[in-house]
């Protein structure tokens, strides 16, 4: 299946979710959001992935519902008003684990925002404790701060320290210390929807800025090797 953007049908059909946001409302146009938001999603997975075995020979891009794409409903119980997202998700990762804690390549779009990103979003407590100890280690830890600074000078965002104090028996004094405070590891780059968004040419702008991020993806990706990142799942 060839990639030839995503479509602006698509971020309009977004925009009537907000004001239509129910399942009725989407059962009734399933054609259009298969049309205009699923069949463009696993194109780019499909040729996105083709890109990113370049990079990572055994990259996870599976064009399937909970696998590189995710459910177009929220969870229920938290959701009643607002069942459907607004937002499309769509991560390519590497590695055996859960996809949401493995090391990964992601993008999200809405009508006003595309999010670009490599790493993991938000360490749950089995990978979080062994990201602290993994960067106890003064080459890993000076090691993960230049790939960060490097990411920063050419223009790629960071996440803020997510913890105000240091864990137990870390010292504040230790080089690079605010590294212990972080509760996630990525790099982003954010842009508004454009002529690019809508054409293939995505797929290379997209590839590039994954090109820039592959150090830190493989920097996650080495700790990710030393968690069973399956465990919190049962919690």
């Amino acid at each position: 299946m060839h990639f030839t953007g995503f479509p602006k049908e698509g971020l309009a059909f977004l925009d009537q979710i907000i004001v239509n946001n129910s399942k009725e409302w989407l059962d009734a146009h399933k054609e259009k959001y298969e049309r205009f938001i699923v069949t463009p999603n696993k194109a780019y997975v499909e040729e996105m992935g083709e890109h990113l075995q370049i990079l990572v020979p055994t990259i996870n891009a599976v064009p399937k519902t909970n696998k590189s794409l995710f459910r177009i409903y929220r969870d229920a119980r938290f959701h009643l008003n607002d069942p459907i997202k607004t937002r499309i998700g769509i991560i390519i990762w590497q590695g055996a684990g859960h996809r949401m804690q493995s090391s990964s390549f992601y993008m999200h779009y809405d009508p006003q925002e595309i999010f670009v990103a490599t790493g993991i979003r938000n360490f749950k407590p089995t990978l979080l404790k062994t990201y602290r100890e993994y960067i106890r280690n003064d080459e890993r830890r000076s090691r993960l701060h230049n790939i960060l600074e490097g990411l920063r000078a050419k223009g790629y965002r960071l996440p803020e320290p997510k913890y105000k104090k240091m864990p137990r028996g870390c010292e504040t004094d230790d080089t690079y210390s605010y590294l212990y405070k972080m509760g996630a590891i990525y790099a982003y780059t954010t842009f508004p929807p454009d002529e690019t968004f809508h054409s293939e040419a995505l797929i290379d702008r997209n590839f590039k800025i994954y090109e820039d991020m592959f150090e830190l993806q493989q920097w996650v990706y080495e700790l990710t090797l030393r968690c069973d990142t399956n465990a919190d799942l049962f919690r």
